[in-house]
């Protein structure tokens, strides 16, 4: 997402938006419907949507992402872009993670997956390993900001720091301006963040996935 026409910034749209997970999922809330979308606004505009699906055992869900999103410069669209993610888990651990993402006509994709000795990332890069305890940055599990985690769609070792600032609230801050909450369930509600640009995006779940 390094192209957007000096619009949004490529790691602040995806850290503001698209995933976490965690080691520890008897921690995890997930929505009793097995299906989460929010509308995507920036700077108050509506410029996308994100929906994700969980299948599987609970203790060791399969998480579907999808998000499309459509910035416009009044009528004009001025960037595109669309996420593609699968989330696998076993026995409450995070097991692998396959993105592709079209930013503008611009591809990527990312394979990473549990190995020994520690999380092998895979990119058009190359290959690296992370710590084996890192996670994805996908937002809906608050348990995972415990561990390291990466950018999903870079595939890239994020720094960043994360504090409870309120009850239902997580802040992460370094790389990402973000602020994370999550209703009474411990479920993902909402999200804010500022981009480099100044701008700021929004995520608010749509009533009707309660």
């Amino acid at each position: 997402m390094s192209d957007i026409c000096a619009t949004l910034d490529r790691r602040g749209l995806i850290a503001a938006g698209l995933m976490i997970l965690v080691p520890d999922l008897a921690r995890a809330a997930l929505p009793a419907s097995r299906r989460l979308v929010f509308e995507v606004r920036r700077n108050g505009a509506l410029v996308g949507e994100q929906i994700m699906t969980f299948a599987g055992d609970p203790a060791a869900p399969v998480v579907t992402t999808e998000v499309s999103m459509i910035v416009r410069m009044g009528p004009v669209p001025v960037f595109r872009y669309r996420h593609h993610a699968v989330e696998r888990w076993s026995a409450g651990r995070f097991q692998s993670l396959e993105t592709t993402t079209e930013a503008n006509g611009r591809a990527q994709s990312v394979s990473a997956r549990r190995a020994e000795g520690g999380l092998v990332i895979e990119t058009a890069r190359g290959r690296a390993t992370g710590p084996a305890n890192a996670a994805p940055l996908t937002h809906w599990n608050p348990a995972a900001f415990a561990n390291p985690l990466f950018n999903p769609q870079e595939g890239r070792m994020l720094k960043v720091q994360v504090s409870r600032s309120a009850p239902g609230r997580w802040s992460v801050r370094g790389e990402a301006e973000i602020d994370d909450d999550y209703d009474a369930d411990g479920v993902w509600r909402a999200l804010r963040g500022r981009l480099k640009d100044g701008s700021v995006i929004d995520y608010r779940r749509t009533q009707a996935t309660v």
